[in-house]
């Protein structure tokens, strides 16, 4: 069940009632049914209506699940950042104990329009698309299609590495980013609008740093070989295979891997490079050339249940292997320490798995990614174990966002409190 919370209203409290007062309806249409004295009739009507009461009885009298999150000082907190002048427009999710507890839009789809952002605001997810790709390709591995150590080569016909190493490097390495390449390979001639199955044929010309698997440099043009990988696996398009078995089986309605896909959304929020002062820009393609890297967009709702599925709750869609593979460590990233070392302090270690990132935040294993594409930012973080986590979009270049999940990570681990979103400064 999920819901959106609109400052102190709890519309878990309003279904609580109206449940309550459906099922009282009942518990008096069968009393009155079993109550006309015709023997068995009679009692199997008061023992419906006695087993209906003791349930009411229940809901009734049951308490509010208890939050470790502090939703009213959240959403003040959300309130004044969308306020500030780096901020356009801001959609924001929390899972608490695998149920959406939180879920708001903030400010606007186009600065100055008045439009507001909802929580059915179509956004892009730049990298976090990363973990569409690696799971999907592990939920195929699950089902015996391909293995995770297969030659890369063997699915996809674009990749070639030099001296001929994707015949060495695997699936795995693809989605880890361990194919001893340079971070970010050939990353500008495909913004300069270079077709991407030509710049991973042009992989080769390069000169490896490593061996592959023996080091992690992260990758858009080498990554989206994860997408030929898909397609030739299951004779689909990247994007109809990645929407008809993860998206509509998880309920994702808003999700799609295309640049059309974000423009047929009856709300969909502009990029801006600046904030409240300046202008939307055009919606580049260069990331949807390569949809494994880039190029998914979705609404904060359905992102949150991208999250609950990542964290075990959706098992026929996503099984427990498939997360498994997903979600392991494969190679440190000690730069992303560096990247977050506002963070420091509660961020003991970072290390990446088949297009998800791996914490240790202050003792808990956190998983998560964020992503930055031209006029778009996103995020996605989550504690498994626990089954709760945080996911947000928005729709503007300012980092400042990004601090939210610092935010609900200490709410949920007792943390004492800091300005993670800068609001004091």
């Amino acid at each position: 069940m999920f819901f959106s919370r609109e400052g102190r209203g709890s519309l878990s409290r309003r279904i609580h009632y109206a449940l309550a007062g459906i099922l009282l309806v009942i518990l008096v249409i069968l009393v009155a049914s079993g109550g006309s004295g015709k023997g068995a009739g009679t009692e199997g009507g008061m023992a419906k209506a006695s087993g209906l009461k003791a349930a009411l009885t229940r809901i009734v009298d049951a308490e509010p699940r208890p939050s470790k999150v502090d939703y009213a000082r959240l959403d003040r907190l959300l309130t004044e950042l969308a306020g500030r002048k780096p901020v356009v427009g801001l959609a924001v999710a929390v899972v608490e104990n695998g149920e959406i507890r939180f879920m708001k839009g903030y400010g606007e789809t186009v600065a100055g329009s008045g439009d507001p952002v909802t929580t059915s605001t179509v956004f892009r997810w730049a990298s976090v698309s990363k973990g569409v790709a690696a799971d999907m390709v592990a939920k195929l591995a699950a089902e015996g299609e391909l293995s995770l150590y297969d030659p890369a080569g063997k699915y996809a016909p674009s990749l070639r590495l030099p001296g001929a190493a994707e015949q060495k490097a695997t699936v795995s390495d693809i989605l880890s980013h361990r194919l001893g390449l340079f971070a970010h390979a050939n990353d500008s001639k495909l913004e300069d609008g270079m077709d991407a199955r030509l710049l991973r044929s042009e992989l080769a010309t390069l000169n490896l740093i490593c061996p592959p698997s023996q080091c992690h440099a992260y990758q858009n043009v080498a990554y989206d070989a994860a997408s030929e990988i898909v397609e030739k696996v299951t004779g689909q398009p990247y994007p109809q295979a990645v929407r008809e078995r993860l998206f509509m089986p998880l309920g994702m309605t808003s999700a799609t891997a295309t640049r059309e896909g974000l423009y047929a959304a009856k709300s969909w929020a502009r990029p801006h490079r600046g904030g409240k002062e300046s202008k939307p820009v055009e919606v580049t393609d260069s990331y949807y050339r390569v949809p494994a890297a880039g190029g998914i967009n979705s609404s904060i709702k359905d992102l949150a249940l991208w999250m609950i599925a990542q964290m075990g709750g959706m098992p026929d869609v996503l099984p427990e292997g498939a997360l498994e593979a997903v979600q392991t460590p494969l190679t440190a990233t000690p730069g992303e320490l560096g990247r977050l070392r506002i963070a420091r302090e509660r961020l003991k270690s970072a290390q990446y798995g088949l297009g998800w990132r791996i914490y240790d935040y202050a003792g808990h294993r956190v998983v998560g990614h964020r992503g930055g594409v031209t006029g778009y930012r996103s995020l996605i973080l989550f504690d498994p174990q626990q089954k709760s986590g945080v996911v947000a979009l928005w729709n503007s270049a300012t980092s400042q966002p990004a601090g939210i999940e610092f935010e609900v990570l200490d709410m949920l681990y007792g943390l004492e409190p800091k300005d993670w979103l800068k609001l004091e400064s």
